[in-house]
Protein backbone atom coordinates (compact mmCIF):
# COMPACT_ATOMS: atom_id res chain seq x y z
CA UNK A 1 0.00 0.00 0.00
CA UNK A 2 1.66 3.18 -1.52
CA UNK A 3 2.55 5.86 1.13
CA UNK A 4 0.75 9.08 1.03
CA UNK A 5 -2.54 6.41 0.26
CA UNK A 6 -5.81 8.69 0.66
CA UNK A 7 -7.51 5.50 1.66
CA UNK A 8 -5.28 4.82 4.19
CA UNK A 9 -6.79 8.12 6.17
CA UNK A 10 -10.13 6.41 6.18
CA UNK A 11 -11.70 6.04 9.39
CA UNK A 12 -15.47 4.89 8.81
CA UNK A 13 -15.94 1.50 6.96
CA UNK A 14 -17.96 3.41 4.10
CA UNK A 15 -15.18 6.31 3.75
CA UNK A 16 -13.10 2.96 3.73
CA UNK A 17 -15.12 1.00 0.52
CA UNK A 18 -16.11 4.36 -0.78
CA UNK A 19 -11.99 5.31 -1.15
CA UNK A 20 -11.60 1.76 -2.69
CA UNK A 21 -14.19 2.05 -5.44
CA UNK A 22 -12.66 5.08 -6.54
CA UNK A 23 -9.32 4.05 -6.54
CA UNK A 24 -9.56 0.44 -7.79
CA UNK A 25 -13.00 1.18 -9.50
CA UNK A 26 -13.21 -2.13 -11.82
CA UNK A 27 -10.63 -4.21 -10.27
CA UNK A 28 -12.26 -7.52 -8.89
CA UNK A 29 -12.91 -7.52 -4.97
CA UNK A 30 -14.70 -10.84 -5.11
CA UNK A 31 -14.05 -13.87 -7.44
CA UNK A 32 -17.52 -15.80 -6.20
CA UNK A 33 -18.93 -18.92 -7.66
CA UNK A 34 -17.27 -17.91 -10.99
CA UNK A 35 -18.41 -14.37 -10.74
CA UNK A 36 -16.06 -11.48 -10.74
CA UNK A 37 -17.55 -8.53 -8.56
CA UNK A 38 -15.35 -5.21 -8.68
CA UNK A 39 -14.63 -2.82 -5.99
CA UNK A 40 -17.17 -0.31 -7.08
CA UNK A 41 -19.98 -3.19 -7.26
CA UNK A 42 -19.59 -4.48 -3.68
CA UNK A 43 -19.64 -0.46 -2.48
CA UNK A 44 -22.64 0.26 -4.78
CA UNK A 45 -24.68 -2.79 -3.39
CA UNK A 46 -24.09 -1.90 0.12
CA UNK A 47 -25.71 1.52 -0.53
CA UNK A 48 -28.30 0.16 -1.77
CA UNK A 49 -28.97 -2.83 0.86
CA UNK A 50 -28.65 0.31 3.51
CA UNK A 51 -31.67 1.89 1.51
CA UNK A 52 -33.86 -1.29 2.03
CA UNK A 53 -32.55 -1.58 5.40
CA UNK A 54 -33.54 1.99 6.51
CA UNK A 55 -37.07 1.23 4.76
CA UNK A 56 -37.03 -1.56 6.93
CA UNK A 57 -36.61 1.03 9.91
CA UNK A 58 -33.10 0.04 10.76
CA UNK A 59 -30.93 3.04 12.47
CA UNK A 60 -28.53 3.62 14.24
CA UNK A 61 -27.33 1.40 17.31
CA UNK A 62 -29.99 -1.51 15.87
CA UNK A 63 -28.46 -5.01 15.50
CA UNK A 64 -28.77 -6.73 12.47
CA UNK A 65 -28.12 -10.57 12.42
CA UNK A 66 -26.38 -11.69 9.97
CA UNK A 67 -26.54 -15.67 9.69
CA UNK A 68 -24.74 -16.57 6.65
CA UNK A 69 -22.28 -18.57 5.27
CA UNK A 70 -19.52 -16.65 2.85
CA UNK A 71 -21.45 -14.55 0.47
CA UNK A 72 -20.71 -10.88 -1.21
CA UNK A 73 -24.00 -10.22 0.56
CA UNK A 74 -22.15 -10.18 4.01
CA UNK A 75 -19.78 -7.67 3.00
CA UNK A 76 -22.73 -5.39 1.47
CA UNK A 77 -24.61 -5.73 5.26
CA UNK A 78 -21.82 -5.26 7.15
CA UNK A 79 -21.04 -1.76 5.31
CA UNK A 80 -24.47 -0.78 4.84
CA UNK A 81 -24.88 -1.57 8.90
CA UNK A 82 -22.06 0.90 9.21
CA UNK A 83 -23.45 3.65 6.21
CA UNK A 84 -27.20 3.64 9.06
CA UNK A 85 -24.81 3.62 11.63
CA UNK A 86 -26.25 0.19 12.54
CA UNK A 87 -24.50 -2.86 13.96
CA UNK A 88 -23.98 -5.87 12.43
CA UNK A 89 -24.35 -9.12 14.62
CA UNK A 90 -22.31 -12.05 13.31
CA UNK A 91 -23.67 -14.88 14.17
CA UNK A 92 -21.93 -18.58 13.48
CA UNK A 93 -23.27 -20.88 11.02
CA UNK A 94 -22.70 -24.01 12.97
CA UNK A 95 -24.80 -22.44 15.54
CA UNK A 96 -27.95 -24.78 16.41
CA UNK A 97 -31.39 -23.40 18.15
CA UNK A 98 -30.56 -23.00 21.47
CA UNK A 99 -27.63 -20.61 20.29
CA UNK A 100 -29.48 -18.53 17.75
CA UNK A 101 -32.08 -18.06 20.39
CA UNK A 102 -29.80 -17.07 23.19
CA UNK A 103 -27.32 -14.78 20.98
CA UNK A 104 -30.58 -13.09 18.90
CA UNK A 105 -32.72 -12.68 22.05
CA UNK A 106 -30.20 -11.24 24.12
CA UNK A 107 -28.36 -9.05 21.42
CA UNK A 108 -32.22 -7.42 20.78
CA UNK A 109 -31.94 -7.85 16.95
CA UNK A 110 -34.09 -6.05 14.92
CA UNK A 111 -33.23 -8.18 11.98
CA UNK A 112 -31.96 -11.64 10.98
CA UNK A 113 -30.52 -12.10 7.43
CA UNK A 114 -30.75 -16.09 6.48
CA UNK A 115 -30.15 -18.47 3.63
CA UNK A 116 -33.40 -20.34 3.89
CA UNK A 117 -32.48 -23.02 0.51
CA UNK A 118 -29.03 -23.36 1.68
CA UNK A 119 -27.81 -26.86 0.94
CA UNK A 120 -25.18 -27.51 3.76
CA UNK A 121 -27.50 -25.69 6.83
CA UNK A 122 -31.67 -26.30 7.76
CA UNK A 123 -31.67 -22.39 8.58
CA UNK A 124 -35.57 -22.18 8.16
CA UNK A 125 -35.54 -25.41 10.19
CA UNK A 126 -33.87 -24.19 13.20
CA UNK A 127 -35.65 -21.38 13.40
CA UNK A 128 -38.80 -22.81 13.73
CA UNK A 129 -37.19 -24.68 16.70
CA UNK A 130 -36.87 -21.66 18.51
CA UNK A 131 -40.24 -19.88 17.73
CA UNK A 132 -41.09 -16.21 17.84
CA UNK A 133 -42.25 -15.94 21.39
CA UNK A 134 -38.06 -16.21 22.28
CA UNK A 135 -37.00 -13.53 19.96
CA UNK A 136 -39.37 -10.43 21.28
CA UNK A 137 -37.59 -7.27 19.60
CA UNK A 138 -36.92 -9.28 16.20
CA UNK A 139 -39.38 -7.32 13.56
CA UNK A 140 -38.11 -9.01 10.34
CA UNK A 141 -36.69 -12.06 8.59
CA UNK A 142 -34.57 -11.40 5.34
CA UNK A 143 -34.39 -14.23 3.71
CA UNK A 144 -31.50 -14.65 0.92
CA UNK A 145 -31.59 -16.89 -1.85
CA UNK A 146 -29.34 -17.56 -4.78
CA UNK A 147 -31.57 -18.61 -7.46
CA UNK A 148 -33.39 -21.51 -5.91
CA UNK A 149 -35.61 -18.96 -4.69
CA UNK A 150 -34.97 -17.40 -1.15
CA UNK A 151 -38.25 -19.27 0.26
CA UNK A 152 -41.59 -17.67 1.70
CA UNK A 153 -43.88 -17.72 4.24
CA UNK A 154 -42.97 -16.62 8.25
CA UNK A 155 -40.80 -19.17 9.54
CA UNK A 156 -41.35 -17.57 13.33
CA UNK A 157 -44.69 -16.43 13.49
CA UNK A 158 -46.09 -12.92 13.25
CA UNK A 159 -42.61 -11.72 12.17
CA UNK A 160 -42.54 -9.30 9.01
CA UNK A 161 -40.24 -11.52 5.79
CA UNK A 162 -38.44 -10.04 2.57
CA UNK A 163 -36.09 -11.15 0.63
CA UNK A 164 -32.71 -9.66 0.20
CA UNK A 165 -32.79 -9.20 -3.43
CA UNK A 166 -35.66 -6.81 -2.58
CA UNK A 167 -33.14 -4.77 0.08
CA UNK A 168 -30.48 -5.15 -2.69
CA UNK A 169 -32.75 -3.47 -5.66
CA UNK A 170 -33.61 0.00 -3.64
CA UNK A 171 -32.29 3.08 -4.76
CA UNK A 172 -28.35 3.47 -3.96
CA UNK A 173 -28.29 5.51 -0.14
CA UNK A 174 -27.08 9.02 -0.92
CA UNK A 175 -26.07 9.44 3.04
CA UNK A 176 -23.88 8.72 5.45
CA UNK A 177 -24.30 8.21 9.03
CA UNK A 178 -21.23 6.52 9.78
CA UNK A 179 -18.68 7.88 12.46
CA UNK A 180 -15.27 6.40 13.39
CA UNK A 181 -16.36 5.56 17.03
CA UNK A 182 -19.42 3.90 16.51
CA UNK A 183 -19.90 0.20 17.13
CA UNK A 184 -20.22 -1.71 13.90
CA UNK A 185 -19.82 -5.18 13.87
CA UNK A 186 -19.96 -7.74 17.27
CA UNK A 187 -18.35 -11.24 17.20
CA UNK A 188 -19.50 -13.41 20.15
CA UNK A 189 -17.28 -15.10 22.48
CA UNK A 190 -16.73 -19.20 22.47
CA UNK A 191 -18.90 -19.21 25.99
CA UNK A 192 -17.47 -22.47 27.04
CA UNK A 193 -18.06 -21.41 31.05
CA UNK A 194 -20.71 -19.08 30.93
CA UNK A 195 -23.13 -17.11 28.20
CA UNK A 196 -21.16 -15.68 24.89
CA UNK A 197 -20.14 -12.26 25.32
CA UNK A 198 -20.54 -9.85 22.98
CA UNK A 199 -17.17 -8.51 21.63
CA UNK A 200 -18.40 -5.13 19.26
CA UNK A 201 -15.70 -3.39 17.72
CA UNK A 202 -15.99 0.15 16.18
CA UNK A 203 -15.40 1.48 12.75
CA UNK A 204 -11.99 3.24 12.76
CA UNK A 205 -10.95 -0.04 14.62
CA UNK A 206 -11.70 -2.69 11.43
CA UNK A 207 -10.70 -0.22 9.24
CA UNK A 208 -7.33 1.04 11.22
CA UNK A 209 -6.10 -3.07 11.01
CA UNK A 210 -7.23 -3.93 7.61
CA UNK A 211 -5.00 -1.17 6.61
CA UNK A 212 -1.72 -2.61 8.75
CA UNK A 213 -2.41 -6.42 7.96
CA UNK A 214 -2.42 -5.48 4.56
CA UNK A 215 0.63 -4.29 3.79
CA UNK A 216 2.14 -7.05 6.69
CA UNK A 217 1.14 -9.78 5.13
CA UNK A 218 1.73 -9.05 1.48
CA UNK A 219 -1.94 -8.62 0.19
CA UNK A 220 -0.79 -5.24 -2.15
CA UNK A 221 1.61 -7.56 -3.89
CA UNK A 222 0.05 -6.76 -7.68
CA UNK A 223 -0.35 -10.60 -7.87
CA UNK A 224 -1.69 -11.54 -4.96
CA UNK A 225 -4.70 -13.52 -4.63
CA UNK A 226 -6.57 -14.42 -1.51
CA UNK A 227 -8.11 -17.61 -0.32
CA UNK A 228 -11.78 -16.40 1.39
CA UNK A 229 -12.73 -20.27 2.88
CA UNK A 230 -12.15 -19.16 6.53
CA UNK A 231 -15.82 -18.22 7.45
CA UNK A 232 -16.80 -14.62 7.58
CA UNK A 233 -19.04 -15.10 10.85
CA UNK A 234 -15.45 -15.11 13.00
CA UNK A 235 -12.93 -12.51 13.90
CA UNK A 236 -10.31 -15.20 11.85
CA UNK A 237 -12.38 -14.91 8.49
CA UNK A 238 -13.39 -11.27 8.64
CA UNK A 239 -10.14 -9.77 9.79
CA UNK A 240 -8.72 -11.51 6.73
CA UNK A 241 -11.53 -9.99 4.06
CA UNK A 242 -11.22 -6.69 5.39
CA UNK A 243 -7.65 -6.87 4.76
CA UNK A 244 -8.18 -8.76 1.97
CA UNK A 245 -9.62 -5.61 0.25
CA UNK A 246 -7.18 -2.98 1.94
CA UNK A 247 -4.75 -4.62 -0.36
CA UNK A 248 -7.13 -3.86 -3.63
CA UNK A 249 -6.47 -7.03 -4.90
CA UNK A 250 -9.13 -10.20 -5.55
CA UNK A 251 -10.00 -12.38 -2.92
CA UNK A 252 -11.71 -15.80 -4.03
CA UNK A 253 -15.04 -16.33 -1.41
CA UNK A 254 -15.74 -20.06 -0.87
CA UNK A 255 -19.52 -20.62 0.57
CA UNK A 256 -17.80 -23.22 3.03
CA UNK A 257 -14.68 -24.89 3.44
CA UNK A 258 -14.42 -27.93 1.42
CA UNK A 259 -10.62 -29.77 0.91
CA UNK A 260 -10.74 -30.87 -2.39
CA UNK A 261 -12.68 -27.27 -3.77
CA UNK A 262 -10.11 -25.61 -1.50
CA UNK A 263 -6.99 -27.32 -3.30
CA UNK A 264 -8.58 -26.72 -6.72
CA UNK A 265 -8.91 -23.36 -6.55
CA UNK A 266 -5.58 -22.65 -4.92
CA UNK A 267 -4.23 -24.18 -8.62
CA UNK A 268 -6.65 -22.85 -10.88
CA UNK A 269 -6.79 -19.19 -9.67
CA UNK A 270 -3.29 -19.29 -8.32
CA UNK A 271 -3.87 -18.04 -5.04
CA UNK A 272 -0.78 -16.94 -3.23
CA UNK A 273 -2.02 -16.01 0.13
CA UNK A 274 -4.39 -17.75 2.24
CA UNK A 275 -4.98 -18.44 6.15
CA UNK A 276 -6.53 -21.65 7.97
CA UNK A 277 -6.67 -23.93 10.51
CA UNK A 278 -4.07 -26.62 10.72
CA UNK A 279 -7.24 -29.16 9.59
CA UNK A 280 -7.80 -27.22 6.91
CA UNK A 281 -4.57 -27.60 5.29
CA UNK A 282 -4.06 -31.57 6.16
CA UNK A 283 -7.43 -31.83 4.00
CA UNK A 284 -6.00 -30.17 1.41
CA UNK A 285 -2.80 -32.08 0.93
CA UNK A 286 -4.54 -34.79 1.17
CA UNK A 287 -7.05 -33.52 -1.93
CA UNK A 288 -3.90 -33.60 -3.87
CA UNK A 289 -1.00 -36.62 -4.68
CA UNK A 290 1.53 -34.12 -6.39
CA UNK A 291 4.95 -33.75 -4.05
CA UNK A 292 4.16 -29.96 -3.91
CA UNK A 293 0.69 -29.01 -4.97
CA UNK A 294 0.49 -25.71 -4.60
CA UNK A 295 3.43 -23.88 -6.17
CA UNK A 296 1.69 -20.38 -6.16
CA UNK A 297 1.41 -19.88 -2.66
CA UNK A 298 3.46 -17.68 -1.00
CA UNK A 299 2.81 -17.14 2.56
CA UNK A 300 0.02 -19.31 4.69
CA UNK A 301 -0.80 -18.60 8.14
CA UNK A 302 -2.11 -21.03 10.40
CA UNK A 303 -3.47 -21.33 14.34
CA UNK A 304 -3.06 -25.21 15.13
CA UNK A 305 -6.31 -25.87 17.48
CA UNK A 306 -5.46 -30.00 17.09
CA UNK A 307 -2.26 -30.84 15.67
CA UNK A 308 1.44 -30.81 16.48
CA UNK A 309 2.67 -27.42 14.63
CA UNK A 310 6.18 -28.31 14.59
CA UNK A 311 4.91 -31.33 12.37
CA UNK A 312 2.08 -29.13 10.56
CA UNK A 313 5.36 -26.94 9.38
CA UNK A 314 7.65 -29.56 8.94
CA UNK A 315 4.71 -31.08 6.34
CA UNK A 316 4.32 -27.66 5.03
CA UNK A 317 7.77 -27.42 4.17
CA UNK A 318 8.28 -30.96 2.45
CA UNK A 319 5.04 -30.32 0.37
CA UNK A 320 5.67 -26.32 -0.82
CA UNK A 321 3.09 -24.78 1.60
CA UNK A 322 4.93 -21.78 3.62
CA UNK A 323 3.19 -21.74 7.28
CA UNK A 324 4.02 -19.41 9.59
CA UNK A 325 2.42 -18.87 12.93
CA UNK A 326 0.08 -16.35 13.69
CA UNK A 327 -1.90 -14.64 17.02
CA UNK A 328 -5.35 -13.21 17.53
CA UNK A 329 -8.70 -13.21 19.37
CA UNK A 330 -12.02 -11.70 18.74
CA UNK A 331 -11.00 -8.62 21.15
CA UNK A 332 -8.20 -7.49 19.61
CA UNK A 333 -9.02 -8.81 15.93
CA UNK A 334 -7.04 -11.59 13.87
CA UNK A 335 -4.02 -11.29 12.60
CA UNK A 336 -3.07 -9.15 15.12
CA UNK A 337 0.69 -10.76 15.14
CA UNK A 338 2.40 -12.89 12.84
CA UNK A 339 5.95 -15.31 12.09
CA UNK A 340 8.15 -14.14 9.02
CA UNK A 341 7.53 -16.46 6.51
CA UNK A 342 11.17 -16.83 5.99
CA UNK A 343 11.71 -17.58 9.64
CA UNK A 344 13.24 -20.76 10.45
CA UNK A 345 10.98 -23.43 11.11
CA UNK A 346 11.36 -23.51 14.54
CA UNK A 347 10.03 -20.25 15.35
CA UNK A 348 6.83 -20.16 12.51
CA UNK A 349 5.29 -23.23 13.98
CA UNK A 350 5.01 -20.82 17.33
CA UNK A 351 1.98 -18.51 17.79
CA UNK A 352 2.69 -14.90 18.35
CA UNK A 353 5.44 -13.13 16.46
CA UNK A 354 5.40 -9.26 16.03
CA UNK A 355 2.54 -6.83 15.94
CA UNK A 356 1.48 -5.93 12.35
CA UNK A 357 0.36 -2.38 13.21
CA UNK A 358 2.95 0.03 14.56
CA UNK A 359 0.78 1.31 17.28
CA UNK A 360 0.53 -1.80 19.08
CA UNK A 361 2.07 -2.62 22.54
CA UNK A 362 2.83 -6.18 24.32
CA UNK A 363 3.83 -6.95 27.48
CA UNK A 364 3.39 -9.81 29.89
CA UNK A 365 2.33 -9.63 33.52
CA UNK A 366 2.02 -11.86 36.26
CA UNK A 367 -1.21 -12.78 36.54
CA UNK A 368 -1.04 -13.07 40.60
CA UNK A 369 0.31 -9.50 41.45
CA UNK A 370 0.54 -7.56 37.70
CA UNK A 371 4.07 -7.18 37.79
CA UNK A 372 5.30 -6.79 34.40
CA UNK A 373 7.55 -9.47 33.40
CA UNK A 374 11.09 -9.70 31.92
CA UNK A 375 11.70 -11.32 28.36
CA UNK A 376 10.96 -14.82 28.60
CA UNK A 377 9.10 -14.78 31.67
CA UNK A 378 5.72 -17.09 31.54
CA UNK A 379 2.75 -15.07 32.50
CA UNK A 380 -0.62 -13.33 30.76
CA UNK A 381 -0.02 -11.47 27.46
CA UNK A 382 -1.71 -7.96 27.90
CA UNK A 383 -2.15 -6.36 24.54
CA UNK A 384 -2.76 -2.21 23.76
CA UNK A 385 -3.29 -1.26 20.21
CA UNK A 386 -5.45 0.62 17.64
CA UNK A 387 -7.86 -2.44 16.19
CA UNK A 388 -8.81 -2.60 20.32
CA UNK A 389 -12.44 -3.41 20.85
CA UNK A 390 -14.53 -0.94 21.71
CA UNK A 391 -16.47 -2.87 24.23
CA UNK A 392 -18.05 -5.89 25.37
CA UNK A 393 -21.81 -5.04 24.13
CA UNK A 394 -24.05 -4.26 26.96
CA UNK A 395 -21.85 -5.68 29.79
CA UNK A 396 -19.90 -2.77 30.89
CA UNK A 397 -18.55 -4.78 34.17
CA UNK A 398 -16.75 -7.23 31.40
CA UNK A 399 -15.52 -4.53 29.57
CA UNK A 400 -14.41 -2.73 32.46
CA UNK A 401 -12.82 -6.00 33.99
CA UNK A 402 -10.91 -7.18 30.53
CA UNK A 403 -8.46 -3.91 30.88
CA UNK A 404 -6.17 -2.64 32.82
CA UNK A 405 -5.90 0.45 34.84
CA UNK A 406 -3.44 2.10 31.67
CA UNK A 407 -6.06 0.17 28.81
CA UNK A 408 -3.79 -3.03 28.19
CA UNK A 409 -6.16 -5.75 27.13
CA UNK A 410 -6.02 -9.16 29.36
CA UNK A 411 -5.74 -11.78 26.52
CA UNK A 412 -6.18 -14.34 29.21
CA UNK A 413 -2.91 -16.26 27.00
CA UNK A 414 0.15 -17.71 28.76
CA UNK A 415 2.92 -16.79 27.24
CA UNK A 416 6.29 -14.47 27.33
CA UNK A 417 8.13 -11.70 25.38
CA UNK A 418 10.81 -11.77 23.31
CA UNK A 419 13.92 -9.61 22.06
CA UNK A 420 13.15 -7.38 19.14
CA UNK A 421 9.46 -6.77 20.26
CA UNK A 422 7.64 -9.95 19.48
CA UNK A 423 6.07 -12.53 21.56
CA UNK A 424 5.24 -15.95 21.77
CA UNK A 425 1.87 -17.40 22.54
CA UNK A 426 2.08 -21.14 24.55
CA UNK A 427 -1.46 -21.37 25.64
CA UNK A 428 -5.18 -20.23 27.19
CA UNK A 429 -4.47 -19.50 31.05
CA UNK A 430 -7.69 -21.84 31.80
CA UNK A 431 -5.78 -24.29 30.62
CA UNK A 432 -2.17 -23.35 31.79
CA UNK A 433 -0.96 -25.71 34.75
CA UNK A 434 1.23 -24.45 37.40
CA UNK A 435 2.94 -26.72 38.43
CA UNK A 436 5.85 -26.73 41.17
CA UNK A 437 5.41 -23.00 41.06
CA UNK A 438 6.17 -22.76 37.15
CA UNK A 439 3.21 -22.02 34.61
CA UNK A 440 3.55 -24.95 31.75
CA UNK A 441 1.18 -25.18 28.72
CA UNK A 442 0.11 -28.67 28.84
CA UNK A 443 1.05 -28.89 25.09
CA UNK A 444 4.78 -28.76 26.19
CA UNK A 445 3.91 -32.54 28.11
CA UNK A 446 1.46 -33.77 25.31
CA UNK A 447 4.12 -32.92 23.03
CA UNK A 448 6.50 -35.11 24.90
CA UNK A 449 4.50 -38.18 24.97
CA UNK A 450 3.53 -37.88 21.31
CA UNK A 451 7.01 -38.21 20.61
CA UNK A 452 6.83 -41.75 22.01
CA UNK A 453 6.62 -44.74 19.41
CA UNK A 454 3.10 -45.96 21.17
CA UNK A 455 1.42 -42.95 21.39
CA UNK A 456 -0.25 -41.54 18.43
CA UNK A 457 -2.24 -38.26 19.91
CA UNK A 458 -2.01 -36.59 23.57
CA UNK A 459 -4.02 -34.41 25.24
CA UNK A 460 -2.90 -32.88 28.85
CA UNK A 461 -5.08 -31.32 31.49
CA UNK A 462 -4.79 -30.17 35.01
CA UNK A 463 -7.00 -31.04 38.16
CA UNK A 464 -6.26 -29.29 41.53
CA UNK A 465 -6.21 -31.47 44.49
CA UNK A 466 -4.98 -30.91 48.35
CA UNK A 467 -1.07 -30.85 46.72
CA UNK A 468 -1.83 -28.25 44.42
CA UNK A 469 -2.25 -28.73 40.79
CA UNK A 470 -1.21 -31.67 38.34
CA UNK A 471 -1.27 -32.64 35.20
CA UNK A 472 -3.00 -35.69 33.63
CA UNK A 473 -2.71 -36.73 30.40
CA UNK A 474 -5.23 -39.12 27.98
CA UNK A 475 -3.34 -40.77 24.90
CA UNK A 476 -4.77 -42.21 21.30
CA UNK A 477 -2.38 -45.11 21.03
CA UNK A 478 -0.33 -45.40 18.06
CA UNK A 479 -1.79 -48.47 15.54
CA UNK A 480 -0.38 -51.91 17.00
CA UNK A 481 0.59 -50.07 20.11
CA UNK A 482 -0.14 -51.74 23.49
CA UNK A 483 -0.98 -48.81 26.33
CA UNK A 484 0.79 -49.43 29.28
CA UNK A 485 0.73 -46.41 31.86
CA UNK A 486 3.86 -47.54 34.05
CA UNK A 487 5.62 -47.12 30.93
CA UNK A 488 4.61 -44.07 29.54
CA UNK A 489 5.08 -42.85 32.85
CA UNK A 490 8.34 -43.71 33.80
CA UNK A 491 9.66 -42.33 29.77
CA UNK A 492 8.06 -38.89 31.60
CA UNK A 493 10.21 -39.28 33.77
CA UNK A 494 13.48 -39.58 32.24
CA UNK A 495 12.73 -37.14 29.99
CA UNK A 496 10.73 -33.87 31.60
CA UNK A 497 11.19 -32.10 34.69
CA UNK A 498 9.23 -34.24 37.86
CA UNK A 499 6.98 -31.23 38.30
CA UNK A 500 6.17 -31.85 34.73
CA UNK A 501 5.52 -35.85 34.85
CA UNK A 502 1.42 -36.72 34.35
CA UNK A 503 -0.04 -38.01 37.89
CA UNK A 504 -2.39 -40.41 35.76
CA UNK A 505 -2.40 -41.11 31.94
CA UNK A 506 -5.12 -42.16 30.43
CA UNK A 507 -6.13 -44.78 26.85
CA UNK A 508 -9.44 -43.49 25.09
CA UNK A 509 -10.01 -44.27 21.49
CA UNK A 510 -10.91 -40.23 20.60
CA UNK A 511 -10.66 -36.87 22.21
CA UNK A 512 -14.29 -35.11 23.17
CA UNK A 513 -14.47 -32.30 20.29
CA UNK A 514 -16.67 -29.35 19.15
CA UNK A 515 -17.17 -27.77 15.79
CA UNK A 516 -16.42 -23.82 16.02
CA UNK A 517 -16.35 -21.10 13.15
CA UNK A 518 -13.26 -22.09 12.13
CA UNK A 519 -13.21 -26.03 12.42
CA UNK A 520 -12.62 -29.02 15.53
CA UNK A 521 -11.31 -28.06 18.24
CA UNK A 522 -11.06 -29.85 21.62
CA UNK A 523 -13.28 -29.78 24.63
CA UNK A 524 -10.63 -29.82 27.83
CA UNK A 525 -13.20 -29.23 29.52
CA UNK A 526 -15.05 -32.24 28.94
CA UNK A 527 -11.40 -33.96 28.93
CA UNK A 528 -11.04 -32.32 32.96
CA UNK A 529 -14.65 -34.16 34.02
CA UNK A 530 -13.28 -37.17 32.27
CA UNK A 531 -9.96 -37.13 34.66
CA UNK A 532 -12.08 -36.72 37.65
CA UNK A 533 -14.54 -39.37 36.75
CA UNK A 534 -11.53 -42.37 36.19
CA UNK A 535 -9.54 -40.90 39.06
CA UNK A 536 -12.64 -41.01 41.37
CA UNK A 537 -13.41 -44.39 40.17
CA UNK A 538 -9.88 -45.72 40.77
CA UNK A 539 -9.89 -45.17 44.70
Amino acid sequence: MAVGDPNMSADTLTRFIDGLAGSAGEATAIDYEGRAISFAELAEGSRRVAAGLADLGVGAGDRVAVWLPNVPAWLELLFACARLRAIALAVNTRFRASEVEDIVGRSGARALVLWPGFKDIDFLGILGEIGGAALPALETVVLYGEGEGAGAGDPLGGRRTVSYGDLAGSAPMVGDEAEPGAGCLIYTTSGTTSKPKFVCHSQAGLVRHANAVAPAFGYDAVDAVLLQALPLCGAFGMTQALAGLAGRRPMVMMRSFAGAQAAALVRDKRVTHMNGSDEMYLRMLEARSEARPFPSLRRCGFAAFNSDPAELVALGDKRGVPLAGLYGMSEIQALFSARPVDAPAEARRRGGGVAVSPGAEIRVADPRTGRILAHGERGEIELRGPGMMKEYFGNPKATREAFTGDGFLRTGDLGFTEEGGGFTFLARMGDALRLGGTLVAPDEIAGFLEDHEGVASAQVVGLDGTRGTSAVAFVIPAPGAEFSEIELSAYCAQGMARFKVPARIFAVDEFPVTQSANGIKIQRGKLREMAKSRIAGDE
